[in-house]
């Protein structure tokens, strides 16, 4: 009867096995289930992800820079070694900003470009695109969208503002980004239109009022002439006494001649007659006199009327004078203070894709794992050796 052949391995006949396993596969083996489960296969699938799957990007750079007439016209390179003044601007600058994320724009960019059919374009991944699975179509949601392609920062120590377009084409994202800079041009122009209005609305209203006050007065001054018949009673009245000073010479004169007729040849008839005229001439006086004041429709009473007319007139065109060096002056101010948005770089047209930085995301996930690994890991050594202890 045969017996059984009992065989006994050592030591030496296992080592000899492990000796012919792969290396890779004795290496895996220790790496703990949960490292790979955390930190390998997560890194793996984004690394899938951003290799193989994940649509380029290209972005269309500008810069821009918000200022006033009044400030001096800076170079690109005073710009970036000098800078431009801040305060103000700044503010106006940051209202373009404002603008370019507003819904606003994405309407004023809808109307020159389709832009659910950019951010969407056929062959691009379900994760870069718009709508991703999880957004809708609704306007608000285009507008959501609309901020992952679109960035735009100031920085103050230059002054200048860089808009950053992110699209699947190079040209999609050059054009996108030249409509919303001129979006921007026209909500400066906007806010010019605005600042000229109050600034000057005023003003062209003082000069209005003006020119019809001084319309209503020479109105009145004309409507006294027509009734009088006077151009300036002023002058009636100077040239009346012009005429009444020559009367009183012209007696004077034949008193005169009366006097030393009368001491030459007292019987002579010709005192009747140097009586006769002498006479007249006064009676001529006393009527020219009586059209100077005294009766009802003296020069008097006109005068005074008329230096009222008159007075007023002139302060009327003065006021007219002045409220139309108002309005120079005003919008002598407006036109300084006007904003003009200047393109110190026009947006460019990409040549190369900027997103998606693949190894940098890859690596950053892995980094970011592989420290959530390592801190779970000490935190559950930790709760173990406390529940030895």
């Amino acid at each position: 009867m045969n017996k059984p052949i009992l065989n006994y391995r050592g030591v030496g006949d296992y080592a000899e096995k492990a000796e012919k396993t792969p290396a890779w596969r004795r290496f895996f083996k220790k790496i703990p289930l949960s490292f790979l489960i955390v930190v390998v296969a997560p890194t793996v699938l984004v690394a899938i992800y951003y290799l193989l799957i994940a649509s380029p990007q290209y972005t269309s750079e500008a810069r821009f820079v918000v200022r006033s007439k009044a400030q001096e016209q800076p170079s690109s390179l005073g710009v970036a070694l000098q800078g431009v003044g801040l305060s103000s601007n700044q503010t106006d600058a940051y209202a373009v900003h404002e603008y370019i994320r507003s819904r606003n724009a994405l309407e004023d960019l809808r109307g020159k470009l389709d832009v659910r059919a950019i951010l969407g374009r056929p062959g691009v991944d379900a994760l870069s695109r718009y709508p991703r699975p999880w957004e809708g179509q609704s306007f608000d949601s285009l507008h959501e969208g609309l901020k992952r392609f679109v960035t735009v920062g100031y920085d103050s120590s230059t002054g200048l503002s860089t808009l950053r377009v992110r699209a699947f084409r190079p040209q999609d994202s050059q054009a996108m980004a030249d409509a919303l800079l001129d979006g921007g041009e026209r909500l400066v122009n906007q806010l010019n239109t605005r600042a000229d209005e109050g600034a000057v609305r005023d003003a062209r209203r003082d000069v209005a009022d003006a020119e019809a006050r001084l319309t209503a007065a020479q109105v009145r001054l004309t409507t006294f002439r027509n009734r009088e018949g006077l151009l300036d009673p002023a002058k009636a009245a100077v040239e009346n006494m012009e005429l009444i000073g020559n009367l009183r010479g012209t007696v004077a004169n034949l008193r005169a001649e009366r006097s030393q007729l009368s001491s030459e040849a007292p019987q002579s008839p010709q005192r009747a007659a140097l009586d006769s005229r002498i006479a007249a001439f006064e009676r001529q006086i006393a009527a020219e006199q009586a059209k100077m004041a005294g009766a009802a429709d003296s020069l008097a009473p006109k005068l005074e009327t008329y230096e009222a007319l008159a007075l007023d007139r002139e302060y009327a065109d003065k006021a007219l004078g002045s409220a139309r060096a108002m309005l120079d002056r005003s919008e002598s101010e407006a036109r300084s203070q006007r904003l003009y948005l200047e393109r110190v770089v026009r947006p460019n047209l990409p040549t190369d894709s900027s997103q998606p930085k693949r190894l940098l995301a890859i690596l950053t996930v892995f980094a970011s794992l592989l420290i959530l690994y390592g801190t779970a890991f000490l935190v559950v050594a930790g709760l173990r050796e406390h529940n030895q202890g």
